[in-house]
């Protein structure tokens, strides 16, 4: 059954509660751990290439799809880095900005010389700096290498449904039939109504791959009119965007947590690296086990 413009094939319930991941015995809070800072790398990388948001986004989904139901891909198996890498790339391809094998290598390549996952924002914007970073010929051919085959890994895991419906402009056209342009503090409240959508790309519950666009671009603009202080109907409103009150709550909760969940996550990783390739893993396994039987 083909889907409607404006949807998303989402998860199930039964690829929520075990991923590839589990099966090969990640610990659950690990395997957020990663899937939280690859979603980073991704947004870095993004901005590092200069690519809009719709394609950043995109890509994320794409990755956090990868990842979910027992038949997904393990970080057990892959480097989380490298299919943050390749969903960028293929994100790229199907858009109207695509980058180069070579570029998207260098961007992760500078990324990666960072002595930490949770870097200052500061260094996204040395743009310079990111575009003189080079790797070495023989280690670029290498990397491309492995670009294009988990790009292909990628593609068969998803069964090549790469559709992504995103809730952005939509957004947009929901503010505008609520009438609030008209306010004085409407820029604010669209840009934070943005924000709020960048911001369940990282929601450790998956946002993007258990509600549809209508719902997420609603409960953005609910909970960023509530925190500019813009009036909105006192009816049900949310009803006529296809959202009722059980998921709007729900979406309400997972992206007002995800602050909390980042900031735990940052503490955590103080000083360190999240590990993103599959020997970073297995040495970050073996250091709590050790840590266990002391």
């Amino acid at each position: 059954m083909q889907l409607s413009p404006l949807a998303n094939p989402l998860a199930t319930v039964a690829q929520l509660e075990t991923s590839g991941s589990q099966l090969d015995g990640i610990p659950a809070d690990l395997e957020d751990s990663i899937r939280f800072a690859s979603a980073r790398l991704t947004q870095a990388a993004g901005a590092l290439l200069r690519l809009p948001q719709e394609v950043i986004a995109q890509a994320i989904i794409v990755l956090s799809r990868f990842w979910v139901g027992p038949e997904g891909g393990s970080l057990a198996e892959h480097d989380a880095d490298q299919v943050s890498a390749s969903s960028l790339y293929l994100a790229t391809k199907l858009s109207a900005f695509p980058k180069s094998a070579r570029s998207v290598v260098n961007v992760y390549a500078y990324l990666d010389s960072l002595p930490t996952t949770f870097f200052e924002p500061e260094l996204l914007r040395q743009h310079k700096k990111a575009e003189e970073y080079y790797v070495s010929e023989g280690t670029l051919e290498k990397r491309r290498m492995a670009l294009f085959n988990m790009e292909q890994q990628i593609l068969r895991v998803l069964g090549f449904q790469l559709q992504t419906s995103l809730p952005y402009i939509l957004s947009i056209t929901y503010l505008q039939a609520l009438d609030v342009f008209s306010h004085p503090r409407a820029s604010e409240l669209a840009k934070r109504t943005v924000a709020y959508l960048n911001t369940a790309l990282l929601s450790p519950q998956l946002l993007y791959l258990t509600h549809q666009p209508p719902c997420l671009a609603t409960a953005a603009i609910y909970l960023a009119a509530k925190e500019i202080g813009v009036k909105l109907p006192d009816v049900e409103w949310w009803e006529v965007f296809d959202t009722d009150r059980e998921d709007l709550g729900f979406v309400v909760v997972g992206l007002l947590s995800v602050e909390t969940f980042a900031a735990e996550e940052q503490k955590k990783w103080l000083g360190r690296r999240v590990p993103l390739t599959v020997g970073g893993l297995e040495a970050e396994l073996g250091m709590r086990r050790n840590l266990s039987e002391e």
